[in-house]
Order: C-alpha cells, then sequence, then structure tokens
C-alpha cells in the first residue's frame, strides 16, 4: 500500500475574534492561505469551527487547541465539537482504565477547573465512523455509541431511538440531520426556511425520513444554519432550505443587480419551491428567484464533476469533488468562498487557488462565517 501523502489545512473566511485562519491579517481573509495554527508544529487533524473560536485537535497524543474568543489547551482528546454555547471534547477519562469521558465546556473557561458535565463513553459500546480517515470530521456532535448526540442548548444530552442506527448527525441552527447505516437522511427541528426538506415550513418534534430521497443511498448530510444539503453514494448532491444569499445555488434576489427594484409577486412552483418574481428580466420578462426550497432539488457541479465530501456555514456551501478540487457558493461577505473577494455567488465556482497549487482536496469543514480545507499535494505522473 502506498504511504499516505501528508497534507496541510487552509483557512479563510472572518477570523475577527484572532481565529487562526491564515495569516490572521486584519478580520478577514480572502483567498485560501496555510493555517497558522496556535502552538509550533502543530499536526492538526480536525477542525471544529463556531462563530467567534476554532477548536483544532493534533495526531498523536490529541491536544487539543482552542483559537479566538476562547482560548485553552487539553490533552488526550479524540474530538472536539464547537459552539457558542458549549465546547464538547471527546477525551480519556481520568486514571487508568477509565475509558473515554465526554465533557461538556463553557467555551471561555479555557478548559480549567471542572466541565459543566461528563459522561463516561463505555468501550465496547464504541462505533468510529467509516473510513477511518484521521482529516474527516469527528462523529461528534453524534456521540460514539450512536445512540444519543449533544445539542448545544438543553437538554444537552438527547437520546436517539434504538431503530435509529446512526452514522452521522449534523446540527443547523434550528434543525438537525441524520445520516443511518442504510445511507437514509432523517431530519427534525425547526422548518420555517424548507430545511427539514418535507415539503413543508412545520417543525419537527422528532427525526423524520426525507420521503423524496428514498431509494437513494446516501454517503454525506451538512447542515449550514437554515439550509441542508447531503451527497448521495453516486456523487450526486442534492440540498434543500434556505436561499437567501444563494447558498442552495439557485437563483437568488439578493445577489440581483442593484437598482432593478419592481414590485413582486410570490407563488409556488410544481416542486414546492418558493417563488418570487420580479420584473425587469433582460428579456422583459419576471424573473425568477428562488427564496425557499423545501423538497431537495438536485444539483449539477460543472463539468458535471461528482462530489464526495461537503459542508455548510451559515449561509455558504462547499463541495469537495472526487478529483479533490472544491467548489464554494452563497455568501462571501467575508472571504469564505475563497474567491479573493467578498463577493456572494448563487452558482458553483471551483476555488482557483488550490488548482493552482497542484494541491488535492480531501475534506471541508465550514464555521458559520469562514472555511478551513485539508489539501496533499498531487502526485506528480
Amino acid at each position: 500500500m502506498a504511504e499516505e501523502r501528508r497534507g496541510a489545512w487552509f483557512g479563510f473566511g472572518f477570523c475577527g475574534f484572532g481565529q487562526a485562519l491564515g495569516s490572521g491579517r486584519g478580520r478577514q481573509v480572502h483567498s485560501p492561505e496555510p493555517l497558522r495554527a496556535p502552538g509550533a508544529g502543530l499536526d492538526v487533524c480536525r477542525v471544529s469551527a463556531s462563530w467567534s473560536y476554532t477548536a483544532f485537535v493534533t495526531r498523536g497524543g490529541g491536544r487539543l487547541e482552542l483559537s479566538g474568543f476562547a482560548v485553552g489547551a487539553a490533552g488526550g482528546c479524540r474530538d472536539a465539537w464547537a459552539s457558542e454555547e458549549l465546547l464538547v471534547v471527546l477525551r480519556a477519562g481520568p486514571g487508568p482504565g477509565a475509558g473515554t469521558e465526554l465533557q461538556a465546556w463553557a467555551p471561555g473557561s479555557a478548559l480549567r477547573g471542572e466541565p459543566l458535565w461528563a459522561q463516561t463513553v463505555p468501550e465496547a459500546e464504541r462505533e468510529d465512523g467509516p473510513g477511518g480517515d484521521e482529516t474527516q470530521a469527528g462523529p461528534l456532535p453524534l456521540l460514539p455509541c450512536a445512540r444519543a448526540y449533544v445539542s448545544p442548548r438543553p437538554p444537552f444530552y438527547r437520546p436517539l431511538a434504538p431503530t435509529l442506527r446512526a452514522r452521522r448527525l449534523e446540527l443547523g441552527a434550528e434543525h438537525a440531520l441524520l445520516l443511518d447505516a442504510a445511507g437514509q437522511v432523517f431530519s427534525w427541528g425547526g422548518g420555517r426556511h424548507g430545511q427539514l426538506g418535507h415539503g413543508t415550513l412545520e417543525a419537527e418534534p422528532e427525526p423524520r425520513l426525507l420521503q423524496a430521497l428514498q431509494g437513494l443511498t446516501m454517503a454525506e448530510v451538512a447542515a449550514g444554519g437554515w439550509h441542508s444539503l447531503c451527497v448521495s453514494e453516486a456523487g450526486d448532491i442534492y440540498i434543500w432550505g434556505w436561499n437567501e444569499s444563494g447558498q442552495l445555488a439557485l437563483p437568488t434576489k439578493s445577489l440581483a443587480e442593484d437598482g432593478k427594484t419592481a414590485a413582486e409577486a410570490s407563488g409556488l412552483n410544481e416542486d414546492g419551491s418558493e417563488v418570487k418574481r420580479v420584473a425587469g428580466g433582460e428579456d422583459g420578462a419576471p424573473a425568477p428567484f428562488i427564496a425557499v426550497q423545501p423538497f431537495p432539488a438536485l444539483l449539477d457541479l460543472p463539468l458535471g464533476s461528482d462530489a464526495v465530501k461537503a459542508s455548510c456555514g451559515s449561509r455558504h456551501t462547499a463541495v469537495v469533488t472526487r478529483t479533490g478540487e472544491l467548489y464554494t457558493w452563497g455568501w462571501g461577505k467575508y472571504g469564505q468562498l475563497g474567491h479573493k473577494d467578498t463577493t456572494s455567488l448563487d452558482r458553483p465556482c471551483r476555488v482557483k487557488y488550490f488548482v493552482d497549487k497542484q494541491l488535492q482536496v480531501r475534506t471541508v469543514s465550514c464555521g458559520p462565517w469562514n472555511t478551513y480545507v485539508y489539501a496533499v499535494e498531487k502526485e506528480k505522473s
């Protein structure tokens, strides 16, 4: 077996709280830059970004470093999940033979003193995610036993039905997505922006199967602030929810040309999407804008590229292709799209930096207003 090529992390977007993000100069980074990780020589394997701080976990001893509004460090960590309300850490328990412990901390605690709460995860129940690739996002907020997950709001520990064999779980601002062992997708929580994908704007108190995706095997799920995405085993992208900044790669009024305002008429398409039409299109006909897409919509990347990884920020989306290219779109105010500017886009656009540097992207992890990418050098032919 060929030796795995060692890669590097890159960051771009919002760093107004001093998050380790590229050079860290100013409040934003508009183009990918090598990660300026806290601590010299740290070999980062996992990144979890909240709005005001970022958590980095290293290989080997599993050192956790916080950067930004929250700072601190801890050892013996397997995984970390950052949110504004809660920092969750999976680490070796105290004392020999103590197993693995789930700890929840206040982000501003600097990981000192006692955690807000802690719970032992029995070693016999641990189920690591598929692939075993250290550059992948960890199972948190899904717990390793796959029978519960962590929420940033009480109750912090939330059980899942025993019938749900969870493989991955993603939390948006108001909703949750779950990918089960059979590749089916479930969603629940708030639905006012269509982010649940059930064709309505209603909330769902319990996990509900996405009927529109039945018969399709999914490999990835990603939850943005108020939008959702999944990637099938075949490499197809399905996306739904709020399109305010073009994060669904559908036409949106907020990105329309300035100065062309007119009376609006709203309605629904045959597929249930909410459409607003504004007079003043190029041919004089009303131009359609998609505000909400409550059903999963198939999205084609340029050149027919297949997707393998995906992540969503608050209002932006990032996808990695099978050939190692990165496409981003949606809200770009802080440079989180990586296109050297602050333009927002309602179509997938390839991040040229990695192409120009002959780098192959392996994974992407979006914070609310920034983006982290792990890439390796392309093999020389």
